[in-house]
């Protein structure tokens, strides 16, 4: 029998009940939103969502937490993350980040931790499914993220990396192999700033 969280389990009656148990949307991304997406949010005025964009790029989503958190307290934290969120990596995330994805709890978390490293998301889904159901394992699965290898991965799966275009997909395959991550900032330095350079590292890896 699978163990499930309260959360989990609270999740799909309400999906149930209203007869749609469908995909979740992800949330936006605090690199990426613009101005007036943000404004859209709940508990963003003019000031936070201009605080938001200054404070960029967020490498991990402690790093945005921590920006939000001299702005609003952690319930409302808890609620914009819904719709708001730094994907976080599951391969190295540690607990305390883990456990700002809304509706974690610690066992959860552990869990989480529990089958690294993840070489891909099917394997997530599958072993995360061994404790929640599918409807909660694909809401999980829109905070996370697995980092995509520089030398191996396809193209499809570096399209992947949010805010990736087509022309930034061709540069990471042009310049393979790649025997260190300077090689990476160096090469890719050429055709962005250091903040976006830092920012799509964050994604990816060379083991």
């Amino acid at each position: 029998m699978k163990l499930s969280t309260r959360t989990a389990l609270l999740i799909s009656s309400a999906m149930l009940i209203a007869g749609t148990v469908q995909a979740e949307t992800r949330p936006a991304n605090p690199n990426l939103a613009s101005k007036e997406d943000l404004l859209a949010l709940p508990d963003v005025d003019d000031g936070i969502a201009q605080a938001i964009i200054d404070e960029r790029p967020y490498l991990t989503a402690a790093d945005f937490d921590a920006v939000l958190s001299r702005h609003i307290d952690s319930g409302q934290r808890e609620s914009l993350y819904s719709h708001l969120f730094r994907p976080i990596n599951l391969n190295n995330a540690p607990e305390a980040e883990i456990l700002l994805i809304p509706a974690m709890d610690k066992r959860m978390a552990r869990e989480f931790e529990e089958y690294r490293p993840y070489k891909e998301m099917e394997q997530f889904r599958r072993e995360i499914g061994k404790y929640v159901d599918e409807a909660e394992v694909a809401r999980l699965e829109q905070y996370v993220f697995i980092p995509v290898n520089l030398n191996k991965a396809s193209g499809e799966q570096i399209m992947q990396i949010p805010g990736m275009s087509k022309r930034m997909a061709h540069e990471f395959e042009e310049y393979r192999p790649y025997e260190g991550m300077d090689e990476f900032r160096r090469e890719i330095g050429k055709y962005v700033d250091d903040d976006e350079v830092a920012r799509l590292e964050s994604y990816v890896t060379l083991k």
